[in-house]
């Protein structure tokens, strides 16, 4: 015959069980969230730091390598539809802005853009680069047309170039040394050419 049940043992309640439960799920996500932070410790050197913290820290960093088809040939940039890459700049410096037809923005610093590009139109030592982003191409040739450009511009039809530079909101605009380096960068509108003439005149100082 079994013996009785142990009147001091009392039996194990459905809140002990749940209780218990929640443990073990609170100590699961609290490992999950530890490992989370050391995966995010060793890939941030493998990632590096973004440009912006890297001209911060006032560094230059390497501009990403892009490759995209031309939307408006000039300046020796062309024919339309031709690929045309970063790299095949270097020596020159590039001033790259990031804009859109539909960015009202880009049209008020569309006239400062111009202006600079015609400064140093035919050294052959600054080229200004526009990447239109997120649009229509009759679109942004007619944003070309309407604002009496005559720069160059590529087509970012996939948003590689917007993507790799890091580019959150249009406007944008970066200085690009002959080596390849970003050595400024302006979020939001351009409104004055001395924002960027300042440092492009530095950068053909350092280079001659």
């Amino acid at each position: 015959m079994d013996a009785p049940p142990d009147p001091t043992t009392p039996p194990e309640s459905g809140w002990d069980r749940r209780r218990t439960i929640a443990a073990v799920v609170g100590a699961i996500v609290v490992l999950g969230v530890i490992g989370l932070l050391v995966v995010g410790l060793v890939n941030k050197d493998a990632i590096g730091t973004s440009i912006q913290d890297a001209l911060d820290a006032g560094e230059r960093p390497e501009a990403p390598e892009i490759s995209l088809p031309v939307l408006v040939a000039a300046d020796g940039i062309g024919p339309v539809d031709s690929e045309v890459s970063l790299s095949s700049l270097r020596g020159k410096t590039v001033v790259l802005n990031f804009w859109a037809s539909w960015c009202e923005p880009c049209e008020v610093e569309a006239p400062v853009l111009e202006e600079v590009a015609r400064r140093y139109r035919g050294d052959g030592e600054v080229v200004v680069l526009g990447v239109d982003v997120q649009d229509l191409r009759e679109s942004a040739l007619g944003f070309v047309d309407r604002n009496g450009l005559t720069y160059p511009t590529l087509r970012d039809g996939e948003d590689d170039a917007k993507n790799a530079f890091q580019v959150p909101a249009l406007p944008e605009t970066f200085v690009i040394d002959p080596e390849g380096r970003i050595g400024l960068k302006i979020r939001g509108v351009v409104q004055q050419p001395d924002q960027l003439t300042t440092a492009i005149d530095q950068i053909l100082a350092e280079s001659r």
